[in-house]
């Protein structure tokens, strides 16, 4: 077991998928779903699209296409495919497109899919820090979504469609949650035309940008480890989240969001837990630092013969940082009985589509004019997420170390 496998299995607590069981009872299922049909993957070389996609195969659909925005990256997933062994589709290419550009729509046309399912998203909360980096965060979580749904309808409409949420929609402290609950509803506004799916997740641990990837970074740069030491969140694995995704699409029914059936007293870990754990997992006694300026001093003095890593941890001051995870607004019906290890929302939070298709006009409206402020974004996003409560604060994360 290489190190990141053996430090997911330390974190999480558990050598082998939580899915295992519903994986097992829904195989027979799945093979029938999949089996010789027609599927398109939208952000397939990410860490969740490519966890799903090393999934999908092992049950041989009939035509394969990936689409991602890095052509760097989509090449490791299918060097890493051919690789693995696994038989692929005859009917197996990829493409390097932006999935809101007009190319797109040009695929679309070329190839009728039965199966839609989009991974590509933004999902930084440190994208609100600006009004530009904000507004690229609704194009690519909202209005490229609107957009894929229409040339949808104006092409050919799939069995299904599928896209991936987050547990921050569930009555976001930020504006990236409120997006991915905005994401939702633009779905759920079209569902009569065309069956929606999605998953709300929990953090993928040691995903591509995510904090504790972030950890194996400052250890081969030699630099301190940094973490909110109030922030509790839950955790699953890369091949957990392709998995549950694979549940979610096939297994669920329209209008349903799949969420980890997880336990708060049981599967939340705080930032800083981890960081000691990986520490020790690494050969190194974290060394817990009064200051910033005192880490960074001793990581100057780290060499090959060091056995203390120096850790700052503090409490959690930047913008929309909420303290817990949630995957269910109370507001919303669940069935927790239809799996074992997964839940079910049955009927998500809808304020209805005239609401949504209006929000989503005024945004790209906005957009078009070329000039936008973060409160007048604010205000559209709260149209259709009036539930939200964006939490701001003076500092946001690219203040931080």
């Amino acid at each position: 077991m290489n190190l990141q496998a053996r430090l997911v299995a330390v974190v999480l607590g558990r050598s082998e998928s939580f899915l295992k069981d519903d994986l097992e009872a829904s195989r027979l299922l799945l093979r029938k779903q999949i089996g010789g049909v027609r599927i398109l993957v939208i952000g397939a070389a990410g860490s969740i699209g490519g966890s799903f996609v090393r999934e999908l195969v092992a049950y041989e659909p009939g035509l394969l296409h990936l689409v991602d925005i890095s052509e760097n990256n989509l090449a490791e997933v299918v060097r890493d495919l051919r690789s693995s062994g696994g038989a692929l589709p005859d009917d197996f290419a990829t493409f390097a497109l932006d999935y809101g550009a007009a190319e797109m729509r040009g695929l679309l046309q070329e190839n009728h899919y039965d199966y839609v399912l989009n991974f590509s998203a933004l999902k930084h909360v440190r994208s609100e820090r600006d009004p530009f980096t904000l507004m690229r965060l609704l194009e690519v979580n909202v209005l490229s979504n609107a957009r894929l749904i229409q040339w949808l309808k104006e092409t050919h409409v799939p069995k299904k469609i599928f896209a991936v949420s987050s547990d921050k929609a569930v009555r976001s402290g930020n504006l990236m949650g409120g997006s991915k609950a905005f994401m939702e509803r633009v779905f759920l506004a079209h569902a009569d035309e065309i069956p929606f799916g999605s998953a709300r997740f929990a953090n993928v641990a040691f995903s591509d940008g995510s904090l504790l990837h972030g950890f194996k970074q400052r250890l081969e740069k030699r630099q301190p480890i940094t973490a909110p030491d109030d922030v509790r969140r839950y955790f699953i694995s890369h091949q957990e989240a392709g998995q549950l995704c694979l549940l979610g699409c096939f297994a669920g029914r329209n209008r349903e969001i799949t969420y980890s059936d997880f336990r708060p007293d049981r599967d939340m870990l705080t930032f800083s837990e981890i960081a000691k754990v990986f520490l020790r997992e690494s050969g190194y006694e974290p060394y817990e630092c009064a200051s910033v300026a005192e880490a960074l001093e001793m990581a100057g003095k780290l060499n090959d013969s060091s056995t203390k890593w120096p850790c700052y941890f503090s409490s959690a001051d930047t913008s929309g940082e909420k303290p817990f995870e949630e995957f269910v607004d109370p507001g919303e019906e669940t069935d927790d009985d239809r799996f074992g290890a997964m839940g079910v929302i049955t009927k998500p939070i809808d304020h209805g589509a005239e609401i949504t298709l209006a929000a989503v006009k005024e945004l790209d409206e906005l957009r078009d004019s070329g000039r936008w402020t973060i409160e007048e974004i604010s205000a559209i996003v709260k149209k259709a997420v009036p539930e939200i409560n964006h939490v701001q604060s003076s500092r946001n994360l690219d203040q931080k170390m």
